[in-house]
Parts: C-alpha cells; sequence; structure tokens
C-alpha cells in the first residue's frame, strides 16, 4: 500500500461527499491524519417529469447524511442544479447533436467539482478539498504541482482529471490515490461504515439507468432526426433513428445485414449521415484534438509520450506535435481504432499526466 500525499496537519479539509465507498473512506482516512474533516455533498440533479427514473446519490444525500453521522463530522449541502444543467448536461446534449460522443465527467470535474465545489468549500473555511478519485498529486523540484496515476492500475481516474489547472491541484487532496478498490472496502468495512458493501456508482450520474439513448430523446427529443447509413463511397446502405444514436468503433446495432462485420467510422449530424465500413477502415495513425490543458508549461517543441484516447484505453506510445490555438497533432507509434471525436486524449508520462484535449477528427 502506497501512503498518500498528506496536507500539513492539522488542516481544515472539505470531503466531497456522494455516499459512496470511496468518498467515505476518503473521510477516513484524513481523519486518521488528523485533520479537522467536513463533509460537503452536491445535489446536481435537475428534478423534473423523469426525476423517479433517475434517482441517485448525488440527487439524495441519504447515504451521505449517515456517514457523516457515524463519523461525527457536520455536513453542509449545496445546490448546483441550475449550474450543472447549464455545465453538464446541456453540454451533454449539444455535443450528441453536433455527432460527437461527450465524456461529461470531466466537464464535470473542471467546472463543477474543483470549480463551484472547491469554491464553495473554501467560502467555508477549509484549506483544501478532497475527494474519492483514485489518482494523486505531488509537489514537484521544479516548483509544479504533479498530477499522477492511481496506484491500482484497475482503479485509476487520473484520465478524468487532465483538466484541472495548477490553482485547483494545489487544492486539492486524493487520500485514496495509493490504495486499491479491496483495500478501501476494507477499511469501511473495518471503521463499520454503512455504504461498505455498497456498489460501484453509475458511469453518469444524471443517467443512472445508463440508457443515453431514452434521456436524449426525452430531454432533447432526438428522436426526431432520421437519416442513412453510408459507405466510405456514399453508398446508402440503411436507414437509422438518429444519429445520436451511434458512435465511431461501434458494431452493434447497425441493423444491416453484410458480408463482414461492419463499424461505425464516422457521424455526420448536420448531414444526418451515420459512416460504416469494415474494420480496416476504423484503424488511423493518430488525430487532431483541440482545448489541450498543460498541467505543466505548455511545450513548443513535438515530443514522445503515451496517451490515452478514452478511459478503459490501455496507453499507446505517440508522438505529439503542438499547433496554434491550444491544438495539438497525435501520431500513434501503430494505428489506433475508434478515434472518437467528443473524447478525451490525454497524455502521459510515465505515471505523470502531461495533460490532454478533446479529440476532433481523427487522421
Amino acid at each position: 500500500m502506497t501512503a498518500p500525499a498528506k496536507a500539513k496537519v492539522p488542516a481544515r479539509v472539505a470531503v466531497a461527499m456522494s455516499g459512496g465507498v470511496d468518498s467515505s473512506v476518503a473521510a477516513v482516512l484524513l481523519m486518521d491524519q488528523g485533520h479537522e474533516v467536513l463533509g460537503v455533498t452536491m445535489r446536481v440533479c435537475d428534478h423534473g417529469e423523469h426525476a423517479a427514473r433517475r434517482e441517485d446519490a448525488s440527487c439524495h444525500v441519504a447515504d451521505t447524511e449517515k456517514v457523516a453521522k457515524r463519523l461525527g463530522i457536520p455536513l453542509h449541502v449545496v445546490d448546483f442544479r441550475k449550474e450543472f444543467r447549464k455545465l453538464v448536461i446541456d453540454d451533454f446534449i449539444e455535443e450528441y447533436r453536433r455527432g460527437r460522443t461527450p465524456n461529461p465527467c470531466v466537464r464535470c470535474n473542471r467546472a463543477v467539482k474543483f470549480g463551484l465545489l472547491l469554491d464553495a468549500a473554501l467560502k467555508l473555511g477549509a484549506d483544501f478539498l478532497a475527494t474519492g478519485h483514485y489518482a494523486r498529486t505531488e509537489n514537484g523540484a521544479d516548483g509544479f504541482r504533479h498530477l499522477l496515476k492511481g496506484a491500482d492500475p484497475n482503479k485509476d481516474q487520473s484520465y478524468f482529471l487532465f483538466a484541472l489547472s495548477q490553482e485547483q491541484l494545489s487544492r486539492v487532496l486524493f487520500p485514496l490515490g495509493g490504495l486499491t478498490k479491496t483495500e478501501a472496502r476494507a477499511i469501511a468495512a473495518r471503521k463499520e461504515l454503512p455504504v461498505a458493501e455498497k456498489g460501484e456508482s453509475q458511469e453518469i450520474c444524471f443517467i443512472p439507468d445508463d440508457d443515453y439513448v431514452r434521456f436524449l430523446e426525452e430531454e432533447a427529443s432526438m428522436d426526431t432526426l432520421p437519416g442513412q447509413i453510408v459507405d466510405s463511397l456514399g453508398t446508402v446502405l440503411g436507414r437509422h433513428r438518429g444519429t445520436f444514436r451511434y458512435t465511431v468503433g461501434q458494431r452493434r446495432g447497425l441493423g444491416i445485414a453484410w458480408k463482414e462485420p461492419l463499424y461505425v467510422l464516422g457521424v455526420d449530424a448536420e448531414q444526418r449521415r451515420v459512416v460504416v465500413g469494415p474494420r480496416e477502415e476504423l484503424l488511423r495513425d493518430g488525430l487532431i484534438a483541440s482545448c489541450v490543458n498543460w498541467i505543466m508549461p505548455a511545450p513548443t517543441m513535438e515530443f514522445s509520450a503515451s496517451c490515452k484516447i478514452r478511459y478503459r484505453h490501455q496507453p499507446v506510445a505517440c508522438r505529439v506535435r503542438p499547433l496554434p490555438g491550444d491544438r495539438v497533432e497525435v501520431r500513434f507509434q501503430e494505428r489506433e481504432k475508434a478515434v472518437t471525436p467528443g473524447q478525451a486524449v490525454v497524455f502521459y508520462e510515465g505515471d505523470r499526466v502531461l495533460g490532454g484535449g478533446w479529440i476532433e477528427e481523427g487522421i
């Protein structure tokens, strides 16, 4: 077990609590280190017509209250429903309208959790905001705060944190960074936390049933946008009921009988076209990414690194060439499949996160 980075004791630390195992154990570890701990939890769900199907820990604080009571710490509830709707949900919908596949967790981390919630924590007198992310930070000899992968490769969540700034990183703690999930659950059980056996949280908190198609149909009436399924030459192979149902690399659900497996190669929302083809046409030499955020000062010369083009992607070797306007060109050492516009590409040097940006296109 690798010991997590510690703030100077005693510090006043606000823990972003969701009612799950990870954030609850984060609070326990900080208390054991001698910090003054308080809990903060967000209301982010926009209760409406379909609220009954969208109940989760972010909408209700019952489990969080139980944990706070068990630990004997104060709990503060902040209502960010309007802000979350504008910054995360509306962006999620708009990305699908554009034919892209968004990653709302990265947006939420930068703007809401380590933006609005961090500000709220500081106003409550906290010195730091801690979360249950499996990631690590450390102060470098160069004077910068570095973001590192979590020690557990199966739970590492550094990919979702590439957009954080130096100012944000200087104010956040990740107590679980050196633990495995098994170790975290063991701590929860030993402390007799009421959430010790609670299952994993949903990937997208505002779509707890994980049916994003249903969500987009109900929230944005996107089921009224049918179009054509074509091959790379433009030959019509079939019809679809909305480009939002498809993402690059998708194989199932095309509804086309063909001599070989077909995959989604691209989505043209403006023309309402889904482009499909065989697996070899899915491979790309590289990508262009925009809105790149660097944890360190932005590089000016081409460099070698490894990168991930989606959360569960194994890092691959690449060359990164900075372009004007916070953009980069990435060339993979070997061709990669399913380079998906709207997803994030994150760059690593060993365990250290260099930065990342949003995939615009494969090349």
